[in-house]
């Protein structure tokens, strides 16, 4: 109490900083082909010593199942503050740009709290707060604030209630009694000389700044520390779903049915899970692990050369952004929900700009993505939309090596190793009358660079029917291209083909294939790389997903059927 009046530093305004951040800052912290690894792993395995597709360690319910205490991303805390409050602000696009670890901004091992974090989550938590109770104070309140204020005894029950409502959802569990002391303490230094209004405030405010909300934490502990993993308790559980699903908290529905003991077997979480998958939050949740996956948060950030791409401006690339992400809803909403057709349907979803850039029509002044049939010779899936080739090239021209490379880590979890330190890595300048295969000839010719080029430049080759910006082209310096490629050092995709057509219809079939999009799936969900104690689990969702020829929706439910997603290592008491 000393201290929450201690930082009163404006009639009405407390800055309740101190407690919760001390605690969350405890949280932050040549080339040879053969050398080929598992993305994201640096090595020729992945991190449990077999790659996707290999032997499975043995499953006898013992392994160690690492979880680390994930901070919430900046596209979570935005949801969190959403469905918590009713916002509509985004405060967390001002918070400190959350770093990449394996493609995923979401990993644990870099989610830390900086100062400038601290800083961004008090300054949130202000806004959010203020917002609240401005707009709507009573749909906050389980009283009527008028036919209360004034009266003490009964303004201080109704925010006890409060508290204990709004904390369960925003600590995603019951409060524990000392949480609700310490959250009422904050509701009493902002009432004296204030108002009930201004109470309430600062508890929003403490809550928002509190480790139990900005982090995502599971406790539960075996006592004596002898169990080699616990089983999540309810309320864990309900998050985990939440999170997995919504990218968010879980809501009052779904923390009523971890209170009722109906989040306990897999038939019961396999059966929310698909009922949370209805609900509008998914797909926003959803496809967000895909913009990840294909690299498109770089869209908005990269530029392209003015004289070459004259057409590449803010409204082409807002058409672009939006294109891919309605085209992930499609196929798992509204289509046969599988990978094949993620990688191989030729349908568009096109603005105005992008329908332009396919050589289609759409109502004149489209601003939303509107379907559109496109030439199956000319695309196939994601990969020849054109977000993903504009990240996937240079400014001023394609980049064989940049989308050859994409289709090993992305699709094959394969990492290509890096190159000799003293080689010159400027791309050959384009020049009239030569294609981009005879510009970057050296790679093959070089014995320093053909041995890892053969992994990526036979690929990429194949993209070239498609400049830097997505158009298709037959053409390059009055030339005709040469989409030939070939696939080396794959399990079950090796050689020749022609376009992307037919290298989307190779990865398409591929197990390898279906492995890897399952390994990334676990990576993004679990917050982290895979480790021996996951092998099991990871086992069981590739299985699953073969199982189900690749049904992109029953990957997202078989995640709640693995231990990985049910267990974590056991903590002892004296861990805590």
């Amino acid at each position: 109490m000393a201290d929450l009046k201690y930082r009163r530093w404006r009639a009405g305004h407390v800055c309740i900083v101190t407690f919760p951040l001390t605690f969350a800052l405890t949280f932050a912290a040549g080339c040879d082909p053969g050398q080929i690894g598992a993305a994201g792993s640096g090595s020729g395995e992945d991190s449990s010593g077999s790659g996707p597709g290999g032997p499975q360690a043995a499953c006898g319910g013992t392994e160690r199942i690492f979880a680390p205490q994930r901070r919430l991303t900046r596209f979570e805390y935005n949801n969190t503050v959403r469905d918590l409050l009713g916002t509509s602000l985004t405060p967390a696009d001002q918070f400190p740009v959350d770093e990449i670890a394996g493609g995923f901004n979401n990993n644990a091992s870099v989610l830390t709290v900086s100062p400038l974090h601290a800083e961004k989550y008090l300054l949130a938590a202000e806004a959010l707060a203020a917002e609240a109770v401005a707009r709507d104070l009573s749909g906050l309140l389980p009283c009527d604030p008028a036919a209360v204020e004034g009266r003490v005894e009964e303004e201080a029950a109704c925010a006890r209630q409060f508290v204990e409502d709004f904390g369960r959802r925003a600590y995603r569990r019951p409060l524990a009694p000392t949480d609700v002391d310490r959250l009422m303490r904050a509701y009493e230094a902002g009432r004296t000389g204030g108002s009930l209004r201004e109470g309430i405030e600062v508890v929003i405010r403490a809550a928002l700044q509190s480790p139990k909300f900005l982090f995502r934490l599971e406790l539960r502990h075996d006592l004596d520390g002898s169990a080699p993993r616990v089983r999540l308790d309810p309320y864990e559980m309900a998050s985990r779903l939440s999170y997995l699903v919504w990218a968010s908290g879980p809501d009052d529905e779904l923390l009523e049915a971890a209170e009722a003991g109906l989040l306990e077997t897999r038939e019961q979480l396999a059966e929310r899970a698909r009922e949370m998958l209805e609900n509008p939050k998914a797909r926003l949740a959803i496809v967000e692990f895909y913009k990840q996956w294909l690299n498109l948060g770089k869209l908005e950030s990269i530029v392209k050369e003015e004289g070459s791409f004259p057409g590449y401006d803010d409204e082409l690339v807002a058409g672009m952004s939006a294109e891919t992400p309605a085209f992930i809803e499609h196929v798992l909403w509204s289509g046969d929900r599988k990978l094949s057709s993620l990688l191989t349907l030729p349908v568009g979803f096109a603005t105005e700009p992008v329908a332009r850039l396919y050589g289609v029509t759409v109502p004149p002044g489209s601003t939303t993505p509107q379907l559109v049939e496109l030439p199956p010779e000319q695309r196939a899936g994601v990969l020849t939309q054109p977000a993903f080739l504009a990240v996937h090239a240079h400014p001023d021209q394609t980049s064989p090596v940049l989308r050859g490379k994409a289709i090993r880590q992305k699709f094959m979890c394969q990492e290509p190793p890096p190159p000799p330190p003293d080689v010159d890595l400027t791309p050959p300048k384009g020049e009239r009358g030569v294609t981009a295969r005879e510009r970057f000839q050296q790679h093959s010719s070089d014995s320093q660079c053909a041995g890892c080029h053969q992994m990526m430049d036979p690929i990429g080759f194949a993209f070239e029917n498609y400049d830097a910006i997505g158009a298709y082209r037959t053409e390059e310096g009055g030339q005709v291209i040469d989409t030939s490629g070939e696939i080396f050092l794959s399990d079950d995709m090796d050689g020749p083909f022609v376009g992307v057509r037919q290298l989307a219809e190779k990865l398409a079939g591929s197990e390898q294939v279906r492995d890897c999009l399952a390994t990334q799936w676990f990576r993004y969900t679990a917050g982290r790389f895979e480790t021996d104690g996951d092998q099991c689990s990871l086992g069981e969702l590739r299985e699953d997903f073969s199982g189900t020829e690749g049904d992109l929706v029953e990957l997202i439910v078989a995640t709640t059927q693995t231990e990985a997603f049910m267990y974590r290592s056991a903590i002892a008491a004296e861990e805590e």
